[in-house]
């Protein structure tokens, strides 16, 4: 099975395609620095063709879409996903939905002894988390810290009552550092690639996930938009 596989929950934009059966894999990505704005509208049909062409396939040898479905920033999961579901009704392929952070904690697995903590950066203070033990095959299904939004206190403690042993990968460890390295998690440094969200890693997962088509398939902010939040505020 050849799957096409887009990621803009964070800022980086990437586009995977996978074999199932060779093993063969081809990821293409931007990763702006720190500070820069995404460029997910801009360069993720770029990048899909550009993956396409340099694999030398064409569209009729896709048999699945994945996309990740976050959470993330607001804008890209729209971007993202609304481009997925896009693809798969024109081409008439079967899409899923795949979870940034669980995709992010399963990536980072061979490395982890106990567990991984997925961490993304999600402003305002806080980030979008969730954690997974590790198995002998990657992690579990279900997850020892269910994902949500949580300030660094909060997310600190609750990795420390799950018990020490924790993996901490994900662009929200670089706030977060000093609140989880307390709660006993080991933070990888904030270059290493272990902290990006791979396509590649979506397309793996999606390979053994249910496909739909498409209409289920939607972004999973976990807390509501910054511009609404701001204006509740304003409110007050």
């Amino acid at each position: 099975m050849r799957i096409l596989a887009l990621d803009t929950a964070t800022r980086s934009t990437a586009v995977a395609l996978v074999d199932t059966t060779s093993g063969e894999a081809l990821e293409l990505r931007d990763d702006p620095p720190r500070g820069a704005r995404p460029a997910h509208t801009s360069l993720l049909m770029a990048l899909t063709v550009r993956a396409l062409d340099r694999a030398g396939v064409d569209w009729d040898a896709i048999d699945r879409i994945a996309v990740g479905v976050g959470p993330g920033t607001f804008t890209g999961l729209r971007i993202g996903v609304a481009t997925a579901r896009a693809l798969s009704i024109a081409r008439g392929l079967p899409l899923v939905g795949v979870s940034t952070l669980r995709s992010l904690a399963a990536a980072a697995a061979a490395d982890a002894d106990g567990g991984v903590a997925a961490v993304i950066d999600a402003r305002r203070g806080e980030a979008f988390a969730g954690a997974w033990r590790s198995t002998a095959i990657g992690i579990e299904d279900a997850a020892a810290l269910a994902p949500a939004a949580l300030s660094p206190d909060e997310l600190g403690s609750r990795l420390a009552a799950l018990g020490g042993g924790w993996l901490a990968v994900g662009d929200g460890t670089t706030a977060f550092r000093r609140a989880l390295e307390a709660a006993g998690a080991r933070v990888p440094a904030d270059e290493d690639p272990v902290h990006l969200v791979s396509a590649i890693q979506h397309a793996r997962l999606a390979a053994s996930q249910m496909p739909s088509d498409g209409a289920d398939v939607v972004p999973d902010y976990l807390r509501a938009p910054d511009a609404e939040i701001a204006l509740t505020g304003a409110r007050r």
